[in-house]
């Protein structure tokens, strides 16, 4: 997850050189996240192993729990992943999807 915003009007080149500025590698089996400045869009790229595909995601009401107070990036894990897409607070999920109080 990258913590900094993205410009929403970028395409697959610029989000891939984007993950490359900010994580050093487009690494395969990753998914690589994105928000813009409100975290009322996001944008995923993916490398499957054999290429990269752009996917993009917006919510109507409300706003993707982003972190803000970080540097750099985040890692996330899979059930942390799940609950970021569908813009629940993926802080509280730990390990084997428990959910605990911040």
């Amino acid at each position: 997850m990258a913590v900094e915003p993205l410009d929403m009007r970028a395409g697959t080149e610029a989000a891939l050189a984007r993950v490359v500025t900010v994580f050093g590698s487009a690494r395969p089996h990753h998914a690589y996240l994105f928000a813009n400045r409100r975290a009322n869009r996001m944008k995923v790229l993916v490398h499957d192993g054999i290429g990269v595909w752009l996917a993009a995601r917006r919510l109507n009401s409300g706003r993707f729990v982003w972190p803000r107070d970080v540097g750099g990036t985040l890692t996330l894990s899979r059930p942390q992943f799940d609950a970021l897409v569908l813009g629940l607070p993926w802080q509280r999920i730990g390990e084997a999807g428990v959910i605990t109080l911040l």
